[in-house]
């Protein structure tokens, strides 16, 4: 299949690039650049032996996203992860999240329906569960409301997807709810390159071991957990990046006996909490990393982890790789910084 890839050199997607190849599609990335780099594109070449098809634009931008699709004819699907996506600048610039990650999936819908393009896998996020009433968490759970315009915005696309598919039938799509993402290509080629101070834990993990922060912060140690942090679904990039290749394989496969829409957890099904992942990370690698108890941060979650079932039931996928893999990956892409 030749698919669209939206974001496609940012840390998910670049990844999501490299797997595509692997199973023998043929990607092309569209990308503004805006919170990644050029170079990645040619460190996705390097991983995979082809260099993939790359468009350098804002997917907001009606005209440049149906050139891309005059030029690409006969295009198969899309993965759409281009978004803004800091939890803090969107409570500090609400507008431009609303309006970048709303209208770049309107464009992308309305060009899907003027070139007849059916299939769309939508980068969504356990953010919209909110605090759970209980884990692991299915997706019968209720949506709760956003605690920052970002995790908004992950809702309202879902909203979108859905009355989409209700008026254009020949458009099938999946939300995909991630829970969190860390670790890199296991080459230490790409991984997950956040611009100033990181906003993830991993990134900041990784700095701090590397001398390049002069500690971490474990914002609280007073939950109702088993050693007070939190406990979040750390999931390996690779693997995520796996389940989307598959979500489309299953689109394809399906055709119309496939839900309209549909939204699926990704994740391992384990809570691990802050503090284990400080000691695996020192296991696996060898090094400590410096860190200090704060006070806790308004708006953490105390505890979040999935139920992947539908996952493994629908899509014959689950994850394979552990988090002492991904802090190894992820603090292998660090050193070659």
């Amino acid at each position: 299949m030749k698919i669209l890839v939206t974001g496609g050199a940012g840390y998910i997607g670049s990844h999501t690039v490299v797997e595509l190849f692997a199973a023998g599609h043929t990607p092309v990335i569209v990308d503004d650049l805006s919170n990644s780099h050029e170079w990645i594109i040619d460190r996705i070449a390097e991983i995979s032996g082809k260099k993939p098809l790359f468009y350098k634009g804002d997917c907001t931008d009606m005209k440049f996203l149906s050139d891309v699709f005059v030029k690409e004819s006969s295009i198969d699907g899309a993965i759409h992860f281009a978004a803004f996506k800091a939890v803090g600048e969107s409570i500090e610039k609400p507008l431009e999240y609303y309006r970048n990650n709303i209208n770049s999936l309107l464009t992308l819908l309305d060009v899907a329906v003027e070139n007849n393009m059916h299939n769309i896998v939508f980068s969504s996020s356990a953010t919209v569960y909110g605090e759970p009433e209980s884990n692991p968490i299915t997706e019968d759970a209720p949506r709760q409301e956003a605690t920052c315009p970002y995790g908004n915005t992950k809702s309202i696309a879902e909203d979108i997807l859905r009355d989409t598919t209700v008026a254009y039938p020949q458009i099938h799509a999946i939300a995909l709810r991630y829970f969190n993402p860390i670790g890199a290509h296991p080459s230490g080629r790409i991984g997950e390159l956040p611009n100033g101070v990181p906003n993830n834990l991993v990134p900041y993990v990784t700095q701090a071991a590397a001398g390049k922060r002069d500690e971490l912060t474990v914002f609280g140690d007073d939950y109702a957990t088993p050693d007070g942090t939190c406990m979040r679904d750390f999931i390996h990039v690779v693997d995520l990046a796996q389940a989307h290749i598959r979500t489309l394989e299953y689109l394809q496969e399906q055709s119309k006996n496939a839900k309209h829409y549909d939204y699926i957890n990704i994740g391992t099904g384990t809570g691990t909490s802050v503090l284990d992942l400080l000691t695996t990370f020192k296991k696996v690698n060898k090094i400590a990393v410096p860190y200090k108890i704060g006070p806790r941060r308004a708006g953490d979650i105390k505890k979040c982890w999935a139920n992947a079932t539908k996952a493994k039931k629908l899509l014959n996928w689950q994850a394979k790789l552990t988090v002492a893999d991904a802090l190894k990956d992820a603090w292998r892409w660090e050193q070659s910084l």
